[in-house]
C-alpha cells in the first residue's frame, strides 16, 4: 500500500472518529501529495512521496519555531501536532551512530581523500541513508570526517 493510499485510508478513519485535528493534518498532507502528483504528471514513486512528506515536515517545524518566537504558542502547538502526524508516515530516522557508520562506508566506497570529494561522498551517503537522514546532518558529519 502506497503512502498516499495509507493517508486516504486514515482520512476516512479520522472522519469516522470525528478527529478534526488529525483530519486537518491528513488533508494537508494529501493535498501536498496530490499537488506533487499533478506537477509531475504521473503517479509518485515512494521516494517522491517521502520527499514531499519531508518538505511538509520541515515547513511545519519552521512554522512552529516562527510562531513560538513570535509569541503565539497556541499556533506553534498546532504546527507541532501536524508535524507529528507527518512523522508517522516517514521511516524511522537513523541514529547518530548509524549515520557515522554510513558516512564511513560512503567515504570508503568513493575513495574520498579530502574536501574536494565531498559531493561524491554526500551523494553516496544520501543514497545509503534512503531518506532516513537529513542532508544537513550528513553534511556536517562528512565535513568533520574529510577535514
Amino acid at each position: 500500500m502506497s503512502i498516499t493510499e495509507r493517508i486516504q485510508r486514515d482520512i476516512r478513519r479520522a472522519m469516522k472518529e470525528r478527529d478534526r485535528a488529525r483530519l486537518g493534518a491528513l488533508r494537508m498532507i494529501n493535498a501536498a501529495l496530490e499537488n506533487a502528483r499533478i506537477e509531475a504528471g504521473k503517479p509518485l514513486s515512494e521516494e517522491e512521496e517521502l520527499a514531499v512528506l519531508r518538505r511538509q515536515l520541515k515547513q511545519r517545524e519552521e512554522s512552529a519555531r516562527a510562531f513560538r518566537e513570535g509569541g503565539r504558542p497556541e499556533r506553534a502547538e498546532a504546527e507541532e501536532a501536524e508535524a507529528e502526524v507527518v512523522r508517522g508516515y516517514l521511516p524511522e530516522p537513523l541514529s547518530g551512530e548509524e549515520m557515522s557508520r554510513l558516512v564511513e562506508q560512503a567515504i570508503r566506497e568513493t575513495g574520498a581523500t579530502g574536501m574536494k570529494d565531498m559531493g561524491a561522498v554526500m551523494g553516496r551517503a544520501m543514497q545509503l541513508a534512503g531518506g532516513r537522514a537529513e542532508g544537513q546532518e550528513l553534511a556536517t558529519l562528512v565535513r568533520q570526517r574529510l577535514q
